[in-house]
């Protein structure tokens, strides 16, 4: 069994594996019940199952400027996806789309609250 012959297998594998955790993540977008558990299907597994693929493709491919190219979108992918997921959260919750009763710690509302009386204090202040 040649090299080749085991970049071919393990490519196959990287993406078929990939493929199935995107579907799940597709599937978790449609079938969850709120914004928060959508989230998480729509990040975790999304961006696994794109690094897998593109771990099959740079397998697959075996040329140097092109898994350059799937590395830096795979960096790209796993710096954006967190912080695009984090605002979104909180932009569901300022905005009451999150369900405060499934929660178990609500950090965010003392947070929101004390900024809250900050503005309004800075408001009420003559001459500031």
């Amino acid at each position: 069994m040649s090299w080749t012959t085991v970049a071919d297998v393990v490519a196959a594998i990287c993406l078929l594996g990939g493929s199935l955790l995107a579907f799940a993540a597709g599937v978790g977008l449609v079938r969850f019940p709120d914004l928060l558990a959508r989230m998480h299907s729509a990040t975790k597994p999304q961006v696994l199952g794109l690094i897998l693929v593109l771990i099959g493709l740079a397998l697959r491919l075996r040329n140097g400027p092109a898994v350059w190219m799937l590395v830096l979108v795979v960096a790209f992918q796993l710096l954006t996806s967190p912080v695009a997921s984090h605002m979104v959260g909180r932009a569901g919750y300022r905005t009451g789309k999150v369900r405060s009763e499934l929660l178990v710690v609500d950090e965010l509302t003392a947070d929101q609250n004390a900024a809250e009386s900050e503005a309004d204090a800075r408001d009420a202040a003559p001459g500031l």
